[in-house]
């Protein structure tokens, strides 16, 4: 501890220009991350670019607002990207700057160990406190690595910094000059999210349960899940970006950390980026530990948190699985970042989810973000191997651990509908999936998902049924006795094939409707089962739909029967559907009294031990 602490720091402090001029031709210099951008510093740098040359210049995140990327600085700086930011784009696609990719919770291991070699580091820093530390505020990242092991460190001192708690703090002797500049710091608005960003926010939420710990990117997709988790209770939050969407969370008690496995109590975060409301919020506020990336995104910490939900947006996800999140064809648009630390250190969780978000479609509408194959030149971040789950405005795919063909059904059932077609036709031109197979003309009918609870107490989620439930439906019938199959078909099955299975699964939702009753829908890796299915199969002259349940044996006398047949009741209904008709073997006395319980008056004939049963919706009303 240097007791004389003040008399040191008073002896570094100086002007930006006689700070820099000690900055030698050819130096790699590191300039601290988006919003704790040191202003006056780098401004500065601007002004001398004349007596610099061959400058590397080092950023993780950079908000665009400094030009030295632009062809008159080429031949004083030279710009080398961790995370592409949009002034960066042109210039790298240009060839007048460079992208490294690498993993975010590596780029440390990269300095320390002098793979990277930072000669120079430009930081901004909260003014020393009593002890003679300084914080590095809202941008602790790579910057307290670069910081420290740089072999020269000027600090823009500025008071608006806040001084975060956790691993965040420099001693004054560990840096070299101070230059005092109490400019406003940089503030970071998020755009306010469309309705294809609330449609995925609120999907996303559906994912999240109480408890959990989340971490979400930086963009408009991914923080549109706050407005929608509300209702949720003692979340945690375990992210390398903290932002003002996040600090509404804990302000309306949402976010407590209460029940965090790792760092009980505490938001753990990296950077911030965001409001001068959100700066004042978490300086000297113990609720929040920044600390460098090193450890926030190693992904062995990130699976120390139960419950760990990472949630990060992607640009196109091919058919099998792969995603491309930092470029587009042969142009490098983003970065890795943090994505794949987040990927894998939720997917090791206990009860841990990996969230990929996209819209269906680009922004001009001209081509899906759902694709057949990545397009030449896209590099894939997250390989089919890694990825879990997959939200679109159009739903949600849970594709780990799944063949290719239940992929590519999956991720063209979220699809934008303008491209399942040709989709679908890339997928068996490409050998994916069945040559015959189907898809539903019409959009699924969220409208028509529903929870409820059986005779014992137990929940279950009715929804109709999908393309992708093909497979599940084959489950479900394989699984019941003869006599059930037999009661059900009139003829003992052999084989219920792919041939018999899909016709049931790719319904149209109109002429033929199916509502399934599902358990597992709440389990960590999405692992549905198909208990009871109800469907009808319309007959469009006479307005009267064929009706048949199927319910495995250990479900039955349950009330789910009863359930379905007043649901599908409603949807036909809606429909201008007349009403019913079914066939029902005489001994199947548990089906002839669901139908008694229809609420409308039932005629029927008994022909060969089978009744032929009509329910006529307008004859009378229940």
């Amino acid at each position: 501890m240097i007791l004389d602490w003040p008399k040191l720091y008073k002896e570094k402090l100086t002007d930006a220009y006689s700070a820099l001029s000690r900055i030698r031709r050819g130096s790699r210099i590191f300039i601290a991350s988006a919003c704790g951008e040191p202003q006056l510093l780098v401004k500065t740098l601007l002004d001398m670019a004349p007596s610099f040359s061959d400058v590397e210049i080092i950023h993780f995140l950079d908000l665009g607002l400094t030009d030295y990327t632009s062809e008159m600085y080429t031949e004083h700086f030279r710009h080398n990207a961790l995370f592409i930011g949009a002034n960066a784009r042109a210039a790298i696609k240009e060839g007048h700057a460079d992208y490294t990719p690498v993993f975010l919770s590596e780029v440390s291991q990269l300095m320390q160990r002098g793979a990277m070699p930072i000669d120079v580091a430009l930081v901004t820093v909260s003014p020393p406190d009593m002890n003679g530390y300084v914080s590095l505020g809202i941008s602790v990242d790579i910057t307290k690595t670069a910081a420290e092991t740089a072999r020269y460190v000027v600090a823009e001192v500025n008071t608006n910094m806040p001084r975060t708690l956790g691993d965040s703090f420099l001693h004054i002797s560990q840096i070299s000059a101070f230059v005092p500049n109490d400019a406003p710091l940089l503030e970071f608005v998020q755009s306010s999210p469309d309705h294809i960003a609330r449609a995925i926010g609120q999907l996303i939420a559906d994912l999240i349960d109480n408890e959990s710990t989340i971490q979400t990117g930086v963009g408009k997709i991914p923080n549109s899940v706050f407005p929608y988790l509300k209702n949720k209770k003692d979340l945690g939050v375990h992210t390398e970006t903290f932002t003002d969407g996040m600090m509404d969370l804990i302000e309306s008690g949402v976010v407590t950390c209460r029940k965090k496995s790792l760092h009980p109590g505490k938001v753990v975060a990296s950077f911030c980026m965001g409001t001068r409301r959100l700066y004042e919020y978490i300086n000297n506020n113990p609720l929040f530990e920044f600390r460098p990336c090193q450890y926030v995104n190693d992904p062995y910490v990130i699976s120390q948190n139960d419950r760990m939900v990472s949630i990060n947006s992607a640009l196109t996800v091919d058919l099998t699985g792969q995603v491309c999140s930092d470029s587009l064809g042969f142009e490098f648009y983003s970065g890795i970042g943090g994505q794949v630390d987040f990927v894998r250190g939720s997917a090791m969780s206990r009860r841990g989810k990996s969230i990929m978000v996209l819209p269906s479609i680009t922004d001009d509408g001209l081509h899906s973000r759902i694709v057949a194959y990545p397009s030449p030149g896209s590099g894939v971040v997250v390989t089919r191997g890694d990825i879990h789950y997959v939200v679109t405005e159009y739903g949600i795919a849970y594709i780990h651990g799944k063949s290719i063909r239940d992929r590519a059904m999956m991720l063209i059932n979220i699809a934008h509908p303008k491209f399942r077609d040709e989709l679908l036709e890339a997928a068996k031109k490409q050998g994916y999936i069945y040559r015959d197979q189907q898809l539903p003309v019409v959009l699924y009918p969220r409208e028509y998902e529903i929870h409820w609870v059986d005779k014992k107490g137990t929940p279950l989620f009715f929804r109709p049924v999908k393309a992708t439930d093909e497979r599940a439906i084959q489950e479900m019938i394989y699984d019941l006795p003869e006599q059930d199959i037999y009661t059900r078909f009139f003829h003992n099955l052999k084989s219920f094939s792919h041939k018999v299975a899909m016709p049931m699964a790719a319904i149209d939702y109109d002429d033929r409707m199916a509502i399934a009753a599902v358990i597992g829908k709440e389990e960590p890796e999405g692992r549905e089962r198909i208990v009871a299915i109800g469907r009808y199969v319309s007959d469009p002259n006479s307005r009267f739909a064929e009706v048949a349940f199927t319910t495995h044996q250990d479900w039955q006398d349950r009330g789910i029967g009863t359930f379905l047949l007043q649901y599908l009741i409603r949807i036909a209904k809606e429909r201008n559907i007349r009403g019913f008709t079914a066939d029902v073997l005489s001994r199947n006395k548990a089906m002839m009294q669901v139908f008694s319980k229809s609420g409308y008056p039932m005629t029927t004939h008994l022909d060969t031990g089978v009744y032929e049963l009509k329910i006529d919706f307008q004859s009378s009303q229940p």
